[in-house]
């Protein structure tokens, strides 16, 4: 493939994509544009079955496929079916493609500074404070006018990117009928690529959480400036939380439930992000894959499902194809397809001379308004600067001029990886002595303490139960996770074991049908004095139903490492509770149940009483440490009567 290629690819009228992933090459994708309205009718296979190579863009709105709500604005799953596909050398490329600045008029945030931060105190104190979730992402959008033909500025924009940022997955252009999205994306959501011969069938998932972000100063990031994000208790937390959220994913998708690596810096070239690695075996279809991951929470909040509820509150119009996933499924060897998806933040989208840059920012309990304001500006600006829109700061360019016009100039050296400064290194390994092992290692298959028993998990919608699950089959249980909704009071009835799940909201809340099943469901179970474990929300409303006060923290303990003491044994777990059930300072016992709480405060960390035992955290999170032990011990403690 020529580089006329890019010339007759403007002027064709025709859909096409441009990818560059490998640092050396343009990919060059043309094809025909479908729209569909499912993610299983993304069209794979010809009529006859052969396997066809398909670029798909998937809106925000698909999370409806997932039962969640959110501002349908009608954006199109659009599918791209690739009927070339070439690729031409990057330098080549940049000698192309178009360079004038592209002009914008009426440009500014849609939503203003004051606006926003007032967004940012609302969900601190009306969702997180009410213990709707851990962290919620609300956007903004940076808009602008364009006079140029879209085409040419998407072309330009690419060219921009291509040349002045550094560091992303995918540098970006795609371009069918109406619409234009340019964007240089850090983040790969999820992948799935054949798995070793040996297991046919199997893909290795990856997912790429990635969390924190640190603006360079003019003149660029050092290790003395950098140390002091790295720092940071409101970054680091915030990068934990999207990995247990991303966990949740990965355990729904995979077999072996995942496992993680790092952290590490994404260092781009006026940001910096930390970011983990996640991996996992599958044999799902990619396209299921790619439904049970929507949507990253380093771009919606968590737990998943309120954080749609939250977004579609708080956001004032729909997200569009922001948060969603640019997904290129490309046929293998054996028949099936490889899965590539980056998530589509960090891109400009050109729609009837309107541009339009979607920007947010995570906010957690410790967020401060202000400076999550300052964080939209940062993350426009780095697009805006990237493509040529504002003035560039003084951060070194992706790639050197000189190398992309002369190929025989001296190219200019590389910019220091600040992650390969021994201190910096040092500081972001020390992250993983807080994490639980059990996500750090290969997980044992086969099996533990409870080999042979059943279990029934109840999601209270809040897919930690997914985590819990493998440890519970860790432990040797074959697992059955069913959502509170479709429990009947029968399967509660018979099962040997119950694990009542986490879950968002107010447990004394009796208005709402979940907390209202959940609290019928837990009744039913103790009343029958049948072995139970519940976790967080279900503790509170075992502890509700015998007999202890509940009541809002102070301040909630979303993603809150703490060392407490669980029956005699200090452990280190991880905490996402806003309510917690209380008791008089050094109360141990109320009749037959025995409490563990604190000895200052009275809030409760577990029960265990006749069959029943409870806790607070989250023992399944990478903040528990000692989550495996404590609840092998808790589920031993319920299980003793049906033992004896």
């Amino acid at each position: 493939m020529t580089s006329s290629t890019l010339t007759d690819l403007a002027a064709s009228g025709e859909p096409f994509a441009l990818i560059a992933r490998d640092g050396a090459t343009v990919e060059v994708l043309r094809g025909d544009v479908v729209d569909v309205d499912l993610l299983g009718d993304i069209p794979l296979h010809d009529g006859d079955g052969t396997p066809r190579e398909v670029l798909a863009l998937v809106p925000f709105r698909q999370v409806v496929e997932r039962g969640f709500v959110c501002h349908d604005d009608g954006a199109p799953l659009r599918c791209l079916r690739v009927t070339d596909h070439g690729s031409i050398p990057l330098a080549e490329a940049l000698r192309e493609l178009p360079s004038e600045r592209i002009p914008l008029g009426d440009a500014g945030f849609d939503i203003s500074d004051d606006e926003y931060a007032d967004i940012v105190r609302r969900v601190i104190a009306d969702e997180i404070g009410r213990g709707e979730g851990a962290n919620f992402v609300i956007r903004r959008d940076f808009t602008a006018t364009v006079d140029t033909d879209p085409v040419t500025a998407g072309l330009t924009w690419f060219r921009a990117l291509l040349q002045h940022e550094r560091g992303a997955y995918w540098t970006f252009l795609v371009v069918t009928d109406g619409h234009v999205a340019v964007g240089a994306s850090p983040e790969a959501h999820v992948s799935a690529h054949s798995g070793p011969p040996a297991e046919p069938g199997t893909s290795i998932v990856t997912m790429n959480p990635i969390s924190g972000t640190f603006r360079h100063p003019r003149g660029g990031a050092t290790a003395e400036t950098l140390t002091e994000f790295l720092s940071s208790t409101k970054e680091t937390e915030e990068l934990f939380m999207v990995v247990d959220e991303e966990l949740k994913m990965m355990s729904a998708v995979c077999s072996d439930g995942g496992r993680i690596t790092g952290p590490h810096l994404k260092e781009m070239s006026r940001l910096t992000h930390t970011e983990y690695m996640l991996r996992g075996s599958s044999t799902m279809d990619p396209r299921d894959i790619l439904r049970e991951t929507m949507f990253a929470p380093t771009v919606t909040g968590s737990p998943m499902q309120n954080a749609c509820t939250v977004i579609a509150r708080h956001e004032r119009s729909p997200r569009g194809y922001y948060s969603g996933v640019a997904a290129l499924f490309t046929p293998t060897v054996d028949g099936g397809h490889d899965l590539d998806a980056p998530i589509l933040i960090r891109t400009a989208y050109l729609v009837d001379g309107r541009l339009r840059v979607p920007v947010g920012a995570t906010l957690v309990r410790h967020s401060d308004p202000a400076g999550e304001v300052g964080e939209t500006h940062g993350k426009a600006a780095g697009v805006l600067g990237a493509i040529g829109a504002v003035d560039r700061d003084d951060a070194p360019a992706a790639v050197p001029v000189a190398t992309a016009i002369d190929e025989d100039a001296p190219a200019d050296a590389p910019a220091p990886r600040l992650g390969d400064d021994p201190t910096i290194a040092e500081l972001l390994a020390s992250r993983n002595a807080r994490l639980a092992q059990f996500w750090l290692d290969p997980q044992a298959a086969e099996g533990g303490p409870f080999a042979g028993r059943d279990v029934l998990v109840v999601d209270a919608e809040d897919r930690f139960t997914t985590m819990l699950g493998h440890q519970l089959h860790h432990l040797g249980f074959r697992v059955d996770i069913r959502t509170w909704s479709e429990v009947t009071d029968a399967a509660v009835d018979e099962a040997g074991f119950v694990v009542f799940g986490p879950g968002p909201g107010d447990p004394r809340d009796g208005a709402s049908a979940r907390i209202a099943r959940m609290r019928d469901l837990v009744a039913r179970r103790a009343d029958a004095l049948r072995p139970l474990l519940a976790v967080c929300l279900s503790h509170q409303i075992l502890a509700d139903r015998v007999g202890l006060d509940l009541a809002p923290l102070a301040s909630p303990h979303q993603g809150l490492q703490k060392q407490v003491d669980v029956f005699g044994v200090p452990s280190s777990i991880g905490f996402y509770n806003t309510f917690t059930a209380r008791v008089p300072a050094g109360m141990q016992h109320l009749g037959e149940t025995e409490i563990a709480a604190d000895a200052a405060s009275g809030d409760v960390y577990a029960l265990r009483g006749p069959g029943y035992a409870s806790v607070q955290g989250h023992l399944e999170s990478i903040l528990s440490r000692d989550g495996l032990p404590t609840l092998e011990r808790l589920i031993g403690f319920a299980l003793e009567p049906a033992q004896a």
